[in-house]
């Protein structure tokens, strides 16, 4: 309320002034101004993370301790996983339709932030080892991204069931996918690394990724305007970000129907 109150105060103080200058002001127009100021009041209210911060869509701070953010329960998930609160009663929404049908749905990852991601990397950085620098980490991000490049460090993003693409080819996991397919998008869910058509660059096909995008794609715009490659370290490697190109190519590399989501 203090919000919608100072928004008002605001509207207030520009009619005052325009008044001393003598300047007729058009009532609608302030009307309008003041109904645009009180609707993304309640945005931000609803949604803390509308007013986002660098930190945020980097990945640096502790979810677990975070208003916003809640555990999953262990029936929707095969281990301990966080997600953002509105994210995840979407997402039981979405568990009860599926349920009608016969799919089960069920969270294998969802929230992680840097320190979990880098824990990753630096993992399969070694594994590579044999690898020069630059194909190490082109390698690693045909399926993992870099510390700070994440869309799970925001919340909104999960993997579904399995993290084989195989196992939606047939049976149990066709029958899923064909699920998450037709009826997903209808929760704001988007497969957002399909095949590589349409020029889509960045890491390979995941069938069992999928974005809440009414959030994720106002943290890519967010991430778009503020985050550089220099944000992006801290890590084995991390000196490889700028010549893999991993905001243009990985970052951004998603499907043009996520892309085109308004």
């Amino acid at each position: 309320m203090k919000l919608i109150l100072l928004a008002f105060s605001c509207v207030l103080f520009v009619f005052s002034c325009n008044t001393n200058d003598k300047k007729i002001i058009d009532t609608k127009i302030v009307e309008a101004s003041v109904d645009t100021i009180i609707q993304d009041t309640i945005i931000q209210l609803k949604n803390p993370h509308l007013s986002i911060t660098k930190d945020f869509v980097l990945g640096k701070f502790d979810y677990k301790n975070d208003t916003t953010f809640v555990k999953v329960d262990t029936k929707h998930s095969l281990k301990v996983v966080y997600l953002q609160n509105e994210v995840y009663k979407v997402f039981l929404d979405m568990v009860d339709s599926a349920k009608v049908a016969g799919v089960e749905l069920k969270i294998v990852s969802g929230t992680r932030n840097f320190k979990e991601q880098k824990a990753i990397w630096e993992r399969k950085w070694k594994k590579y080892n044999t690898l020069e620098p630059l194909q190490r980490a082109l390698k690693i991000l045909e399926y993992s991204s870099m510390p700070s490049s994440s869309r799970h460090h925001w919340g909104t993003d999960i993997d579904l069931n399995s993290l084989n693409n195989s196992y939606f080819n047939s049976g149990k996991g066709l029958r899923v996918y064909e699920w998450l397919i037709t009826h997903a998008n209808d929760f704001g869910f988007y497969q957002v690394y399909t095949e590589k058509d349409n020029n889509r660059t960045g890491y390979n096909l995941e069938k069992w990724h999928w974005s809440y995008l009414p959030f994720a794609n106002k943290y890519l715009e967010f991430y778009n305007k503020r985050i550089i490659n220099d944000d992006i370290n801290g890590f084995d490697g991390f000196e490889q970000a700028q010549k893999v190109k991993i905001i243009k190519d990985y970052v951004n590399g998603i499907s043009k129907k996520a892309k085109d989501y308004k």
